[in-house]
C-alpha cells in the first residue's frame, strides 16, 4: 500500500478545517479563539507522524476538542470575573438543509448560553456526544475519563440542557418579517408595536464588556419597548443598519465608519420575539466577516 504524500496529507488538514472551527466555536463561544486553536491543531498535525495516522478527521478532532477544552479550563476565572452578562462571539453558519437539528440548534446563542452553565468537561462530553455523535471510546480519550464515565458525564449534561434549553426553532421568512418589525417599531418608537411583537417571557441580554455601555441584567419583557426605543434613540449619526443570518438566527448587525460595532441577534417563535441578544464588546465583532461555519 502507497503511503500517502505530504501534499494529501496537507489536504486531508483542509478537508476538516471548517468543520474544526465549528467544533472548537461550540466549545468555546469564541470564533476567534476557535481560529486559533484550529491553528495549534495545524500545528501539531505537522509535527505528527501523518502517515500513521488512520483516521485523519478522527484525530484532528480529538486534538482539537482537547486544545478547546484546555482553553475553556484557563478562561473558566475570566469569565466569572467579566463585567455584566457574558455572551458568545456572533458568526455566521454556512445554509445546510440536509444537516441534523441538533447541530444546528448547538450554534445558536441561546443554545451556547446553556452550554455556559456545564463544567468544561461536562460541556465538551455533551458536544461531541450528542452534537457530533462521537462513540464514547473517542470522547474518553479527550478529556482523560473512562468510557463509562463519559457515558455517566453526558446524561448529567444532557439533563441539564434538556432542563434549561430554548425551543428550537428554525429561522424562516415569518421570523425575518418580526425581526425587520422590531426594528421598525424602536426605530419610530412605536411602544404598542414592539409590545405586541414580545413573548410574555421575553428576555434581552446585552454583552458590552467593561468599556462599552450595555444593560448589567437582563431586562425582563415589560420594560424591553422603552429599552429598545432608548437604544435606537443613541444610535450614532451615520450609522448603517443591515439584516444578517447570525448563529442560525435573524440578526441586525450596526457599522460606523466601516467597522461594526453592534450585533443584534433574535430568538423568534410563534410570530414572537423571545430573546434579544446584543453584543457591544469591539473584540467580539470580528468574526463577522470571517467565512461561515458547518
Amino acid at each position: 500500500m502507497t503511503a500517502p504524500t505530504t501534499t494529501a496529507l496537507d489536504r486531508a488538514f483542509d478537508q476538516e478545517r471548517s468543520r474544526l472551527v465549528g467544533v472548537a466555536y461550540r466549545i468555546t463561544g469564541s470564533r476567534s479563539a476557535a481560529e486559533d486553536l484550529v491553528q495549534d491543531a495545524w500545528l501539531r498535525w505537522q509535527a505528527a507522524d501523518r502517515r500513521k495516522i488512520d483516521r485523519p478527521a478522527a484525530w484532528l478532532t480529538t486534538v482539537t476538542s482537547r486544545l478547546a477544552l484546555d482553553h475553556l479550563k484557563s478562561a473558566a476565572h475570566q469569565r466569572e470575573a467579566y463585567v455584566g452578562p457574558w455572551l458568545p462571539e456572533p458568526t455566521a453558519v454556512a445554509p445546510d438543509p440536509a444537516e441534523r437539528a441538533e447541530l444546528a440548534e448547538s450554534v445558536t446563542i441561546g443554545f451556547l448560553v446553556v452550554l455556559e452553565r456545564l463544567g468544561p468537561i461536562e460541556r465538551v462530553v455533551f458536544l461531541l456526544a450528542d452534537v457530533f455523535g462521537l462513540p464514547f471510546g473517542e470522547i474518553a480519550t479527550v478529556v482523560d475519563k473512562t468510557p463509562a464515565a463519559c457515558r455517566q458525564i453526558a446524561s448529567r449534561a444532557r439533563l441539564r440542557v434538556r432542563e434549561e434549553r430554548p425551543r428550537f426553532a428554525p429561522t424562516d421568512a415569518a421570523a425575518w418579517e418580526v425581526a425587520a418589525a422590531f426594528l421598525t417599531a424602536a426605530q419610530v418608537g412605536d411602544l404598542d408595536a414592539l409590545v405586541s411583537l414580545l413573548a410574555e417571557d421575553a428576555l434581552a441580554v446585552s454583552d458590552g464588556g467593561a468599556d462599552h455601555r450595555a444593560a448589567r441584567r437582563p431586562v425582563i419583557s415589560a420594560r424591553i419597548p422603552r429599552f429598545a426605543t432608548n437604544l435606537a434613540a443613541r444610535m450614532p449619526e451615520g450609522s448603517d443598519v443591515s439584516f444578517h443570518e447570525l448563529n442560525g438566527q435573524p440578526g441586525i448587525v450596526l457599522h460606523l465608519g466601516g467597522g461594526a460595532y453592534q450585533a443584534i441577534v433574535f430568538h423568534i417563535a410563534d410570530g414572537v420575539v423571545h430573546r434579544i441578544w446584543t453584543i457591544r464588546n469591539p473584540k467580539k465583532l470580528t468574526g463577522l466577516t470571517a467565512p461561515p461555519i458547518p
